[in-house]
């Protein structure tokens, strides 16, 4: 999901991407897989979640061959679709085996920590790994590296998984799946589209759809006598809290890695890999992080490791957003703080989630776990990403010499491209004013990600307070 991030400059120059092109590049996959999670989920209660994993792990290794050698934009945003319908099938089926497998609650705890760390610290890791293939290869191979790690799971998967054969009684509402689908798309375009002055009448019939979907989706499952998410589960205010919490990680872990790739590379001046090594930090602890709160949350419960850490991921984009100028070293430590916070309130959230279902409804809780990340993920670009256009656009002011083209306010990349049009003496104050505009969007996006995790650490202290008291 995330390795993309920092080919994104140079896929977009390759392919003649848009602004709008480059989002739905990234945020395809996130949407796609958000909405087939829940039908996906609960076939795994039905079918099998061994087989699913298999299922799903053969579509992705498909997927990301014809992404690696995709021609257009548009080519590549059908494989990230792809992509996306592999992803959901396999998903929930990794974290409902664990759930099955692991009675023990101790040792469910840290499986889980360590697969949330695998999770969260796989979505920071992406960019390295990018950063690494674009120094020797060519924008392909981000989703090239993906064939050797599947044939490798399918292999284990079909010699060490024990096989389930699922429950033939259970039912599966793919309408109902679709309709989220619609749903997230539906609504993605409309905040793309108010963010960047596109046609408000399409961003408003756009939003009227998705929040029709969504709820229509709703309403059938509340009438469903079997549905695929069961709300009633969100009566409990635990859980409520755990699923935006992963939500809000999410949110923050894939849209701050997007953007300060960007900052990094295009205003900066920092090669992929460099740009990849800078961001270590946060990768290497939101790896620490999950297996951390996993052997935490026995000891001092699930509500404590939840506060702790969205307060340290949130005092860790804090301080990226006062140290951006101030040098690497204490950027660096802010980011390990990040890392490790966010980490650790994705295991906490996969633990509480978990435990509030049955061994029977694992699937459906799996679901919403998975569509509580994807759907965060794909919220951070969306919001993030548009704020970065949005506050970009309004932030430029463009020198008085020279008669610049309306591209120059598309985005930074496209500004960029500009520039090299430019004789010198133009070119230079141009690219200044660049680069102060696409900071002051930077800086806009890192204050909405850090007070996101800092009013949820409080909202949840204090039901979590609130219910104790009662």
């Amino acid at each position: 999901m995330t390795v993309l991030h920092t080919a994104l400059p140079t896929l977009t120059r390759d392919l003649g991407a848009s602004t709008s092109q480059k989002l739905w590049i990234i945020n395809t996959y996130s949407l796609v897989v958000a909405g087939l999670l829940p039908g996906c989920g609960t076939l795994g209660d039905k079918v099998g979640h061994k087989r699913m994993l298999v299922v799903g792990l053969c579509l992705f290794g498909l997927a990301s061959l014809a992404a690696a050698f995709s021609p257009s934009p548009v080519a590549l945003i059908g494989a990230r679709a792809l992509l996306a319908v592999g992803a959901a099938s396999m998903m929930p089926a990794t974290l409902s085996i664990i759930r099955l497998t692991f009675s023990d609650e101790k040792e469910c705890s840290l499986a889980i920590g360590v697969w949330s760390a695998i999770a969260s610290g796989g979505s920071a890791v992406g960019p390295l790994i990018g950063g690494v293939l674009l120094e020797y290869f060519w924008w392909g191979s981000v989703f090239l590296i993906n064939v050797p790690v599947v044939v490798s799971a399918l292999v284990a998967a079909l010699t060490l998984i024990p096989s389930d054969a699922g429950r033939s009684e259970t039912s599966w509402d793919l309408p109902g799946s679709l309709l989220i689908l619609i749903g997230l798309i539906g609504l993605a375009y409309a905040i793309e589209g108010i963010a960047q002055a596109a046609s408000l009448p399409a961003a408003a019939a756009a939003a009227v759809l998705g929040t029709g979907a969504l709820a229509w989706f709703a309403w059938r499952q509340r009438a469903s006598v079997t549905p695929l998410i069961d709300f009633s589960l969100f009566r409990d205010r635990g859980f409520t809290i755990a699923v935006l919490t992963a939500l809000a990680s999410a949110f923050c872990i894939i849209g701050i890695a997007l953007l300060l790739s960007q900052r990094l590379q295009l205003v900066l001046g920092l090669s992929p890999l460099q740009a990849a090594l800078f961001m270590l930090p946060s990768s290497a602890m939101a790896f620490v992080g999950g297996p951390l709160a996993g052997w935490l949350i026995p000891r001092y419960g699930a509500d404590r490791v939840l506060t702790a850490a969205l307060v340290i991921g949130g005092c860790g984009l804090a301080g990226l957003f006062f140290s951006a100028h101030a040098g690497a070293a204490p950027q660096l430590i802010c980011l390990a703080a990040f890392g490790l916070g966010v980490g650790a309130s994705i295991a906490g959230a996969s633990h509480a989630i978990m435990s509030h279902a049955s061994a029977e409804r694992a699937g459906m809780a799996a679901s919403i776990e998975e569509v509580s990340i994807e759907l965060g993920g794909a919220i951070g670009v969306t919001v993030l990403g548009s704020v970065l256009a949005g506050v970009y656009a309004l932030a430029l002011v463009l020198p008085a010499q020279g008669n610049f083209p309306p591209a120059a306010r598309n985005g930074i990349d496209q500004a960029l491209v500009v520039a090299q049009t430019l004789p010198a003496d133009v070119a230079r104050p141009f690219i200044l004013s660049v680069h102060q505009a696409f900071d002051a969007a930077y800086f806009t996006a890192l204050a909405i990600a850090a007070a996101l995790l800092f009013v949820l650490a409080v909202v949840g202290w204090r039901t979590r307070a609130a219910a104790r008291a009662t």
